[in-house]
């Protein structure tokens, strides 16, 4: 931020994606990929539940367990992520809530790695929404799970079923959607 700029705040429900340059996150890049599918440019997701600037504003994501942490702690100088932003823009007080609320339930679960093989078996398949339909287990969540099963708490989608959802789905909904989602921060290092 250079002398005069406001600060950028982030805001409760906002949803924030991540680029990571590690192996698994290409990985993951490349099997959530839909055939005929522009390149996949995000391998997960999380959500704002403290609004705040970028170095105090606190997320809730599944990592190895669900954790809750500022953004700036796992994403700031040093990260091997880029990260974008958005903010939902059709959210009341009462759905803003029930998304918090729900993503913070999931905090300290462990990670759904069956979840993965899920998502792997079904890309095998090109894309059917077979075993994820299968692999149900909440209380084992993983990125797009936490972040599309806390929105259906607000009857919200991001275009496909919450169980179906993948980084690269939420990514294409909510830039294809202006109508609904506005850009706070452009994928790329967090910086103040």
């Amino acid at each position: 931020m250079t002398s005069g700029e406001e600060p950028v705040l982030f805001e409760p429900c906002d949803v924030f994606l991540t680029r990571s340059r590690s192996l698994l996150g290409r990985a993951i890049r490349l099997v959530t990929r839909g055939i005929g599918e522009s390149r996949t440019m995000v391998n997960h997701v999380g959500i704002v539940v403290e609004g705040g600037t970028v170095d105090t504003a606190i997320g809730v994501e599944a990592l190895h367990t669900v954790k809750r942490h500022t953004l700036w702690s796992k994403y700031g100088p040093g990260s091997k992520s880029d990260i974008a932003v958005y903010h939902p823009l059709n959210l009341t007080v009462e759905n803003k809530t029930a998304i918090i609320a729900a993503a913070e339930a999931y905090v300290g679960r462990t990670y759904g790695y069956v979840k993965i093989a899920a998502h792997l078996l079904d890309w095998i398949l090109f894309g059917v929404y077979f075993f994820r339909r299968l692999a149900r287990m909440d209380e084992y969540p993983i990125c797009s799970w936490l972040v599309a099963h806390a929105f259906a708490e607000a009857d919200k989608t991001f275009g496909v079923p919450p169980g179906k959802a993948s980084p690269d789905d939420i990514w294409d909904f909510v830039t294809s959607n202006p109508d609904k989602y506005r850009e706070v921060h452009p994928l790329g290092p967090l910086d103040r």
